[in-house]
């Protein structure tokens, strides 16, 4: 059975508007078109493309959203959509923007749609702009509303599934996701990220959600400067238990290419190895847990060099599908003797390993 990929070009036409400070002169935003639109082209120059399923993108309702967001925030985004703007801190539309937003959510919906009917074994939804930041009542860090969680949120409640795991890769924590589900025994919401590379304090070990969603958060927060090893370990020792306790009908990652050595917004030495290595782990969980179910939806990424050779490597392990194209950057990053696990991140592994027991067991 094929993989699906869903990408539309409005994807790339999203404004993510100036970057602006108080004594700074503003630049565009570092969320450009250009890494995700690359990324796509790379795919096809590659002759993959032509492998995979299209699933094409339709707009998510008001009611979609809302199972994710408040009717505040959503008035609010219709209102400024009018003219266009921002909608909080790096967080902006164009006039008419919404209409884009509905797309790359609708897009994650699809995609989710897709795969647990059968049409495709897994699917990639190379979205923009991003969600995991957007939590229920606010916009933040580029992302308007929470394509991942709405997803999430169809899942359960239009396709009558009883648990989804969210395992979110970006360099960033995830903090919207995790504000959505922080009541939710539904949802199990993973995040692997730097430690304190937002600006928002959070995503620490000691997180694991409240009332009845209490150890259905798990943060693994690393320290800057891990490599392949590092994530590789935390993925064997911390994701997949963790997995293996929730036991979801549905694998949703986040995926965010900026823990990818070369990128701007993050210090973390990935290559695109990395990331088939992830995949990997991830379609393993998946067969053992829910039958193949994995879906992954696109998030930050911001080197239009190298995140490209990332989304090929995860497509690639997705369908199995091996090309012609050679990562220029692999070697060298990963020969690097910074990629071997140090004593203060296996450390950090450590402590979200301890966290494991707070998971219920299903």
């Amino acid at each position: 059975m094929a993989t699906g990929f869903c990408w539309h070009e409005l994807f790339a036409w999203h404004d993510a508007g100036p970057q602006i400070g108080t004594d700074i002169e503003p630049t565009g935003a570092q969320d450009t078109p250009e890494s995700k639109r690359r990324f796509r082209n790379l795919v096809e120059k590659s002759g993959l493309l032509d492998q995979l399923t299209r699933i094409s993108p339709r707009p998510a309702t008001d009611e979609e959203i809302l199972r994710a967001h408040s009717a505040e925030l959503l008035e609010r985004i219709k209102t400024v959509d009018r003219v266009g703007g921002f909608l909080g801190r790096m967080a902006h539309i164009a006039a008419g923007g919404l209409d884009i937003v509905r797309l790359a959510a609708g897009a994650a919906i699809e995609s989710t749609d897709a795969v647990l009917d059968g049409t495709v074994k897994n699917a990639y939804a190379l979205v923009r702009p991003a969600g995991h930041h957007a939590s229920r009542e606010t916009s933040h860090g580029f992302c308007i509303v929470n394509n991942v969680a709405i997803a999430a949120e169809h899942a359960l409640h239009a396709r009558g599934l009883s648990r989804v795991a969210i395992v979110d890769w970006d360099v960033h924590w995830g903090n919207g996701t995790q504000s959505i589900f922080w009541r939710n025994p539904h949802v199990l919401a993973v995040s692997i990220h730097q430690n304190e590379l937002l600006t928002t304090r959070g995503g620490y070990t000691s997180e694991i959600g409240e009332d009845e969603g209490e150890g259905t958060t798990l943060n693994i927060p690393l320290p800057p400067g891990s490599g392949h090893d590092a994530y590789v370990s935390a993925f064997k020792r911390v994701v997949l238990p963790a997995l293996d306790r929730f036991r979801p009908d549905l694998i949703i990652v986040a995926s965010g290419l900026d823990a990818l050595s070369h990128d701007s917004y993050g210090r973390m030495n990935l290559h695109s190895g990395s990331y088939r290595a992830l995949t990997t782990m991830m379609m393993e969980a998946a067969e053992k847990l829910c039958d193949g179910r994995l879906v992954m939806c696109h998030e930050g990424g911001y080197s239009p060099i190298v995140v490209p050779f990332g989304g090929l490597a995860i497509l690639e392990t997705m369908s199995g599908i091996s090309t012609s194209v050679v990562d220029p950057f692999r070697e060298s990053v990963a020969s690097q003797t910074w990629q071997k696990v140090s004593d203060h991140q296996d450390q950090a592994i450590a402590e979200a390993e301890a966290v494991l027991t707070h998971i219920p067991r299903n």
